[in-house]
């Protein structure tokens, strides 16, 4: 699996912000990806070492368009943790 399709982007929230403080980043991933290509990939893609990783499942929210009704894809969140003193340069500028 390729590291660049295993990372689909950064997670920019206000809680993702707090956490980005102290060197915890999020990150939206594959479904299928798991706990070991996530940490290379990101090592990988942003040059850091990574502590820990934690992943989660979030269910698609309910959308409305009209009387039709359907739902937002499900996807999966990787939380990373870096070792202190390091930062990904790339999410600190947003």
């Amino acid at each position: 699996m390729h590291y660049e399709r295993i990372i689909r982007r950064a997670l920019i929230t206000e809680k993702a912000d707090r956490l980005r403080e102290s060197n915890i980043y999020q990150f939206e991933v594959l479904k299928d990806a798991n706990k070991h290509q996530i940490k290379q990939a990101v090592e990988k893609l942003f040059g850091v070492t990574v502590l820990n990783v934690r992943t989660s499942i979030n269910q698609g929210k309910q959308r409305r368009l009209g009387r039709s009704q359907g739902y937002r894809p499900d996807f999966k969140k990787a939380t990373v943790t870096l070792k202190s003193g390091q930062k990904i340069e790339l999410i600190e500028g947003v």
